[in-house]
């Protein structure tokens, strides 16, 4: 069983720059996938961006050159970096674990606004 917990949302004005990181309470070793998902208001959930075990990241084209994904394992932590955010990001951002035996996992979300 494995819990994810996000921090690190908030508001931040477009251009401007925020991180947010998914704490799993297990060991996301036996996750190969873990990553980041994003839900609009009326709008349906969809990809950011993945990172595999080994290190191979996902990137939508929405995001792709401004956001940035990484995995710590020893720490048991996933985090986004996101650059030159624009009011369109703005969206609860939902952490993601696919691990052992296809198990899927999601966090609580974090609310992220980008506005001026």
């Amino acid at each position: 069983q494995v819990q994810l917990v996000e921090s690190g949302g908030g508001w931040v004005q477009p251009g401007g720059s925020l991180s947010v990181s998914c704490a799993a309470s297990g060991s996301i070793l036996s996750c190969n996938s873990t990553g980041w998902y994003r839900q609009a208001p009326g709008k349906l959930r969809e990809l950011v961006a993945t990172i595999t075990r080994g290190g191979t990241s996902l990137y939508s084209d929405s995001v792709k050159g401004r956001f940035s994904i990484s995995r710590d394992n020893a720490r048991n932590t996933v985090y986004l970096q996101m650059d030159s955010l624009k009011s369109e990001d703005t969206a609860v951002y939902y952490c993601n674990a696919i691990c052992e035996q296809s198990h899927v996992y999601w966090g609580q979300g974090t609310q992220v606004t980008v506005s001026s």
